[in-house]
């Protein structure tokens, strides 16, 4: 849970932070650093926002284990929060190139009307965005304990590292581009989701909501149990110690929703899911092809046609 935590934090967090740098930068840029304290002050409202989000999505979680109901509501925050983790990866490969000149525009308008309000509202959703999504992913990878993930040291680890790059970053000793960091995290937040799928059809199976073909595809007991106590069954009933302990497959499950013995569809899913993402990622790569390839065509029109005389 807790590099899980740390991940989602630190993508987040760094997030949120580039584009107040943006902002803040380019204001000071064009010498209007006096609605700079506008810009932190949305951005400190959203903050608290978020975390009255965190609390009532506590109370309402704690409302559903009241009614016995707590295991529907954990399916489907994990079906939701690895559909919000792939789309927020494949938003930042789409927005990032034009992130900084679209947050410029924005900030002209709204020194050219004296909109302060506008100001402090568009930093207020900016990172209102990241940390309701924060919230979100946090409730999905502890299972509803929100308050466990934010006070554990994956979240203030990830804030810390975050806030860290992004004052590399602007102070222009980043050598490392941003690109690489965001390719990085985003492979492992990939993962991530594909895990939460996977688990969310394993309870839905559990539950017996849906059916298995075929329960147990392979069983890896042997090599990497699930947890320390499939670890001692295998012992007791095979008088042989598995090859590697059940606290690593306990993390290998929380991160990337490992299963010793999964089943048919769980294994489908987690195949297909890659597939869906490899062509997802081909055809944005096809896209943006096309589209320098026309505005190359473009640029090549534009150009003064010169006669060669001999």
């Amino acid at each position: 849970m807790e590099v899980q935590a740390l991940l989602i934090t630190f993508r987040e967090v760094l997030e949120a932070l580039l584009i107040v740098g943006i902002i803040t930068s380019y204001l000071k840029r064009v010498n209007h650093t006096k609605y700079t304290k506008y810009v932190w002050l949305g951005a400190g409202l959203a903050v608290l926002a978020s975390v009255g989000v965190a609390l009532l999505f506590q109370v309402v979680f704690t409302g559903f284990a009241a009614m016995g109901s707590e295991m529907y509501l954990k399916i489907s925050i994990m079906f939701i929060s690895a559909i919000l983790l792939t789309q927020m990866v494949f938003w930042m490969a789409e927005h990032s190139r034009d992130m900084k000149k679209n947050m410029e525009g924005k900030m002209d308008r709204f020194i050219t009307t004296g909109n302060v309000v506008g100001m402090v509202i568009h930093s207020f959703l900016v990172v209102l965005r990241e940390g309701v999504e924060t919230v979100f992913f946090f409730a999905a990878i502890t299972g509803g304990n929100i308050g466990a993930a934010m006070q554990g040291w994956g979240a203030i680890t990830g804030v810390v590292i975050a806030a860290l790059v992004s004052y590399i970053f602007f102070k222009g000793t980043m050598r490392v581009p941003l690109k690489t960091f965001f390719k990085v995290t985003g492979a492992f937040i990939i993962l991530i989701a594909a895990g939460l799928l996977v688990q969310g059809i394993s309870m839905l199976q559990d539950l017996n909501i849906i059916g298995s073909v075929m329960p147990h595809v392979y069983d890896l007991t042997w090599l990497l149990p699930e947890h320390p106590i499939d670890y001692d069954h295998y012992l007791r009933d095979h008088g042989v110690a598995p090859l590697l302990p059940g606290d690593v497959g306990v993390f290998l499950k929380a991160l990337f929703g490992y299963s010793a013995m999964p089943s048919l569809e769980e294994v489908i899913a987690y195949i297909g899911y890659f597939v869906v993402i490899y062509l997802l990622i081909s055809s944005r790569h096809s896209k943006n092809a096309k589209k320098s390839k026309q505005e190359d065509m473009n640029v090549q029109a534009l150009e003064p046609k010169t006669k060669h005389v001999i």
